[in-house]
């Protein structure tokens, strides 16, 4: 996708270039100094939640072994996903957002654009594999007892990783994205790194890497929902009088899967609010002739980019077993020997 010129403040009668010794640079942005500052603060504080909140995640999963389930391996993978993000692509879409400059070379920019896009389908296949989950636990809670196994999921979560990267590097490399508007991306400056989409790739890709997964996933929990508010009307856990231990022990269980399933439901309905709008101007920007203002454009993507931030706050807020953990590690009590051992349902009601 092509990010045109921005309209920019002077703050000095100079044009300031990228690469002023070389011809043909692009022209460097001229916004006041006190803006760049907001805006590299704002940024940075979006990068540190992003990469400490999702690092909380991956350490509190790994370490406690009661967290060790089919669910949770994949909420560690997604939090892997929104780490790498925050760690190595979101501190250079900074740089390039606020300097209207990209100093780190053609090369590492195909690499840099092919796992921005590579992150944001795994994201997307990561939350169709819980909703997956979710809808095999509640819906189908025999069969997922016998059917998901740790193993199973780890090699579902191999395949999802090997389909995005194959898919994120496949269409920059293969140059497919360029077809029909070659020219944009030749007649382009020094010091740039856009990603440029047809109008045929722009609506493909949105199409199967977003509209028609998050169509599947919401149809998944709108069932799930259904499903639960059924089993709600049946079972009343207060009133059992023989095996009461066992039933409020089911009931808890139960309980627990269905407060999974709709808080990771919010967790997509977050990723959907922030990528949406970044897709819609992927699909509709080839038809305007890439108009879109470079502003507009980095708002967008930036956007996006929060949704990495917020799962980490939405675990810790609905999760009490989270909050728990979350304490644990920032209070250096994880060190201690048996941490990995502690009861997290127990110690979390």
């Amino acid at each position: 996708m092509e990010i045109p010129a921005p309209n920019l403040t002077r703050d000095s009668a100079e044009i300031q270039y990228c690469f002023p010794n070389q011809k043909g640079s692009c022209l460097r942005s001229q916004t006041v100094i006190l803006i760049k500052v907001a805006m590299y603060i704002c940024m940075a504080f979006i990068i540190l939640i992003t990469v400490c909140g999702n690092l909380l995640v991956i350490i509190s999963i790994s370490h406690f072994r009661q967290l060790h389930s089919p669910t949770n391996l994949i909420i560690l993978s997604l939090a892997f996903t929104d780490w790498f993000l925050g760690a190595f692509i979101m501190p250079c879409s900074m740089i390039r957002s606020v300097e209207n400059c990209w100093y780190f070379g053609e090369t590492f920019c195909k690499i840099h654009s092919s796992v921005d896009i590579m992150m944001s389908i795994a994201s997307l296949l990561h939350l169709g594999l819980i909703s997956v989950d979710r809808y095999l636990a509640i819906c189908k809670p025999l069969q997922y007892r016998t059917s998901v196994t740790m193993h199973k999921v780890a090699a579902l979560i191999g395949i999802t990783w090997m389909f995005s990267f194959a898919f994120g590097f496949g269409v920059i490399l293969s140059k497919v994205n360029l077809i029909g508007v070659e020219e944009l991306f030749i007649n382009s400056c020094t010091g740039t790194c856009i990603l440029f989409f047809n109008k045929q790739g722009g609506l493909m890709a949105a199409f199967l890497g977003f509209i028609m997964p998050c169509t599947v996933m919401m149809v998944l929990y709108m069932h799930i929902f259904y499903v639960a508010k059924v089993q709600a009307r049946k079972i009343n856990c207060s009133l059992t009088m023989t095996g009461a231990k066992q039933d409020k022990k089911n009931c808890a269980s139960e309980q627990r899967e269905k407060k999974a399933a709709k808080t990771l439901a919010i967790v997509l309905g977050v990723f959907l609010l922030c990528w949406l709008p970044f897709v819609m101007v992927l699909i509709v920007d080839p038809f305007f002739k890439f108009s879109t203002p470079a502003v507009v454009f980095d708002g967008l993507m930036w956007l996006a980019y929060l949704n990495s931030s917020c799962n980490p706050l939405i675990y810790g807020y609905f999760y009490p077993w989270f909050q728990r953990v979350f304490k644990i590690i920032i209070s250096g009590k994880v060190f201690q020997n048996g941490s990995s051992l502690l009861n997290i349902y127990a110690e979390s009601k």
